[in-house]
Order: C-alpha cells, then sequence, then structure tokens
C-alpha cells in the first residue's frame, strides 16, 4: 500500500526545547482525541518530558469503567418474547457505546490506547452477540492498556469475547480448533509467518484446548473444562512438554521476546507517529529497534516505550506532525474537543453513526485484521460523507448556542494577544490551531479570509473611515468563525493530525 513519504530523521534522543503551540497540540491529538484550547496553551512553554510523564501517569493511574447493571447477565435475564429481547440488547449496547464514547472524549491516553488495542485484540460485538462478554472485553482493554503486555495477552485470550469470536470455544482436545493460535501468533504478537511453523499452531492449539464450558445458555462466561484438555505431550517453538494455556504464553514471550517486541512497536510506531516505518529515506526502522529494546528489557511494559517514543526528537519533528489520516473517531472528536462546543447525548450518538456510515464501527472492525486506517479512509464516498456530516455537526453546535464560536476564537486570538480590527490578522491564527500545519499556500490563506469576511460587507473595508470591527463586539463575529470552520472542514489539511 502506498503512503506518505516518511523524511524523518530524528533520533530518539529526548526533545529538550520548551513545547510551542504546534508541538502541543500535536501531543494531545495524538496521545488523546486532542485537548481544549485551554489546555493546549498552558502546556506551551513546558518540557515534553513533563507533559508527557503527566499523560502517562494519567493513564496509569485511571480506573477502568464501572460495570453497567448488566455486566454479568445471562439469557435468563432477558425477556422470552425476541422482538423484546433484542430491543432490550440493542438498548444496552448504545449506552455502552454511549459510555466508552465519552471515555475516550475524556480519558486521553488511556483510552487512545484502549481504542488502538480493540484494533489490534480484534472482536465483533455481531460475532459473539453477548453483551456481558462486550463489557469484559472492553473492560480486559482499558485495565491492560498501558500495562503489560504479556499480561495483556494471556487475560485477553480467555475473554469470552475472543474464546467466541475465534473458536476457541469449540477448541475440544479430539478435536482441536487452531483459529485462536494462529491469529495468536500472525496478529497478535509475531507477524504472519515470523518465527512460527504451522506445526506449531497446530500443537498450540491442542495446549490451548479446553476453554469450552458454556453452560446451558448461550451468554454465559467461558470456563475451563479439563475433560475437554488435550493433556498429551506438545512441542511449541522448539520446547516440548505436556504444555497448557499459561505455558504457551510463557514459552512464547521466552522464545520469541525480539520477535514480539519488534512487532508491537513497529504497530506503536505507525499508530502514533507516521503510516510509513519502512521508508528508505527515514529512521523509522532505527526508532522501532529502539523501542523494541527498552519494550524487552522493561520486561514488556507497555509505559516505558511511549514515554520514550512521546518524549523523543523523532516524535515531535516537523516531519511527523500532519502526517496521518484522521480516523473517522479522529475527526468528529477532535473538533469536539478543541472548539469545547457544550455537545449533547444526540451530538455524540450522531458522531458514533456517522464514524460507523464511514467504515469505523465501534466494536465492530471489518475483519480480524481489524481497520486498516489511513488512506482506507479516504475515498470519493468517505470525503463527502466527511464534509456532511462534518458541517451537520457544526451547524448543529451554532443553531444551540452561536456565542459558543465567538469564545472558541477569542480563545485562541486572545492568547497571541490580538486585538487586530483587521480580520485576515484575526483569521490566521485560528486557522493555524485547527489545521496541524496551518494551509500549504498563501493563496489557500486568503480562500480561508475570504471566507471569514464573506459575511462582512466588502465596503467596509474600503474608505477613508476607520474600520471597529473587533472579534470582541461584532455582531457577526460568530457566524464568521462559523463560515470560516464550514471551509476548513473542507480542506485536505482538516483530514490530516
Amino acid at each position: 500500500m502506498e503512503y506518505f513519504v516518511n523524511c524523518n530523521t530524528s533520533t530518539l534522543a529526548p526533545y529538550t526545547t520548551p513545547l510551542d503551540i504546534t508541538r502541543v497540540a500535536h501531543l494531545y491529538r495524538r496521545l488523546g482525541f486532542s485537548a481544549s484550547v485551554t489546555a493546549i496553551n498552558q502546556g506551551v512553554g513546558q518540557s515534553a518530558a513533563g507533559l508527557v510523564d503527566n499523560l502517562i501517569n494519567q493513564a496509569i493511574g485511571m480506573a477502568p469503567l464501572s460495570p453497567p447493571v448488566w455486566a454479568n447477565w445471562n439469557d435468563t435475564n432477558y425477556p422470552a418474547d425476541d422482538d423484546a429481547r433484542n430491543q432490550l440488547v440493542n438498548t444496552q449496547r448504545d449506552e455502552w457505546r454511549m459510555a466508552y464514547g465519552n471515555a475516550l472524549l475524556n480519558n486521553n491516553l488511556r483510552d487512545r490506547l484502549s481504542f488502538f488495542w480493540s484494533n489490534h485484540f480484534v472482536t465483533e460485538l455481531d460475532v459473539y452477540n453477548c453483551n456481558s462478554f462486550l463489557y469484559y472485553y472492553t473492560d480486559c482493554l482499558q485495565r491492560n492498556a498501558i500495562g503489560n503486555f504479556k499480561t495483556f495477552v494471556s487475560e485477553i485470550g480467555l475473554t469470552s469475547a475472543m474464546l467466541y469470536y475465534l473458536d476457541g470455544v469449540y477448541n475440544n482436545g479430539d478435536n482441536p480448533n487452531e483459529n485462536y493460535a494462529r491469529e495468536l501468533y500472525e496478529l497478535f504478537t509475531l507477524g504472519e509467518g515470523n518465527g512460527y511453523t504451522e506445526q506449531d499452531i497446530i500443537e498450540t492449539a491442542r495446549a490451548l484446548s479446553g476453554y469450552v464450558e458454556r453452560g446451558p445458555e448461550g451468554c454465559m462466561q467461558v470456563t475451563f473444562d479439563p475433560t475437554k484438555h488435550d493433556a498429551g505431550s506438545k512441542t511449541i517453538l522448539g520446547r516440548s512438554g505436556n504444555w497448557g494455556y499459561d505455558d504457551v504464553i510463557n514459552i512464547l514471550f521466552q522464545q520469541r521476546p525480539n520477535e514480539i517486541a519488534e512487532f508491537i512497536c513497529r504497530k506503536l510506531y505507525e499508530f502514533f507517529v507516521h503510516p510509513d516505518s519502512m521508508d528508505a529515506t527515514g529512521n523509522g526502522q532505527a526508532i522501532i529497534s529502539g523501542m523494541a529494546a527498552t519494550f524487552i528489557a522493561s520486561n514488556f511494559e507497555i509505559a516505558p516505550v511511549l514515554s520514550q517514543l512521546f518524549k523523543s526528537q523523532h516524535f515531535f519533528d516537523d516531519e511527523a506532525i500532519g502526517v496521518i489520516i484522521k480516523s473517522p473517531f479522529d475527526f468528529y472528536l477532535n473538533l469536539f474537543k478543541e472548539s469545547g462546543f457544550a455537545y449533547t447525548d444526540t451530538d455524540l450518538a450522531g458522531v458514533i453513526n456517522y464514524s460507523s456510515m464511514l467504515s469505523q464501527t465501534l466494536f465492530d472492525p471489518v475483519d480480524v485484521a481489524g481497520w486498516q486506517r489511513d488512506r482506507t479512509w479516504i475515498n470519493t464516498n468517505f470525503i463527502i460523507g466527511r464534509w456532511l456530516t462534518i458541517e451537520a455537526l457544526i451547524d448543529s453546535f451554532y443553531q444551540n448556542d452561536n456565542e459558543q464560536f465567538r469564545d472558541f476564537a477569542m480563545s485562541i486570538v486572545g492568547n497571541a494577544g490580538l486585538t487586530s480590527n483587521n480580520p485576515d490578522v484575526i483569521a490566521r491564527p485560528m486557522i493555524d490551531f485547527i489545521l496541524p500545519k496551518g494551509l500549504l499556500t498563501e493563496a489557500d490563506y486568503e480562500r480561508g479570509f475570504a471566507a471569514f469576511r464573506s459575511d462582512v460587507d466588502e465596503t467596509y473595508y474600503e474608505g477613508g473611515t476607520t474600520p471597529t470591527w473587533t472579534l470582541a463586539i461584532w455582531p457577526q463575529a460568530p457566524f464568521q468563525v462559523y463560515l470560516l470552520l464550514q471551509f476548513l472542514a473542507r480542506e485536505p489539511e482538516f483530514q490530516l493530525k
């Protein structure tokens, strides 16, 4: 697949220059779904080390979402009538999507990571079809998002969501099912064909057998049945013995630490820094090797690897800014966070629905390999969908409270100390804040200025009188900000982070 060219030649050496507003915004857009103007302004002048440490410590200390009332429900808790049951099931799913959507908005790095891992340890809700399984799956993602990766691998494989999704519940010792064993190596830890054989998959499936007890109901947590486990000797990655589930995880991390570290660090790099880690003109491979060394040295703790990456010169290099295409959730939630516009549950539900329309359905990636991201988010239909839906959201915010558009603009230009009577001077810092690197050319800026001025008669700026326009008091100023946002939402740079 063709990507942006990665020309970033900076290293993992610490970035020690005090952060400017562009780099603070870059940090928040990558480590979360961005932040308010106030939070970004507060980061200006801080060190990368201090700000990153704060965000990582917040993520480590954050509790997972509280369990909903239906967390342990099985089929006996639902109405016998199929229509009533389906309606209640769907209502609960919508409620949990909303709860998780609010977590994405408010929890910065922790749920940026839980969202990342949901696209790594993929399950699909419509396959396992049980809401209690959904809760324990998302709980596992949140608890382990910035914890120990070996523990994460061990725990996620025993969630009922995963056992159903990759057929672990049908993995009997006398008739092994290889689906989970294959994806454990190919997608979750090593990468396709990297350090394992077909025989390793067969033997691993035997070792993983026995987690098949599903109870009399179709929506009960899966447990281990020792009578359904293959108790014979297996040879896995060169090690022979009467292996079980825990042995598989231990052997995998003992025998293939370098392959695991390289594979996972590459995925983290391509998600947080640049979609192309292999371009010969850049330094991506050297960065990944450095991250992998840290991963192994820290016994597969995730936080030290992220700390090293996010504090580095490589992460804050100009070539790392504005080079990732926003996912649908990024596209909408960035606007929510940065504008500070008041939103309702209806607005957030709209975002979840719009994202699904653009091929990013919460809890339902497209297949076991997950969303492929980046350029797959953009095609003729999706770009039109982005334009129309973001314009609808902006319009909804304006109809609810147009003065918040003035407040948003004032929070940007006020920090820059601007009180100019020239709307072009005022529009420029707004453009530069909203877009990762501003617009490409001065001609593009002129188009933006024209959009911002378009609700004010051009003759106002002509003649011998001194203009009295100011952002703070001009009656039409909120609508001018609205028009500027609508203009920017269709610019290529708005699609990037």
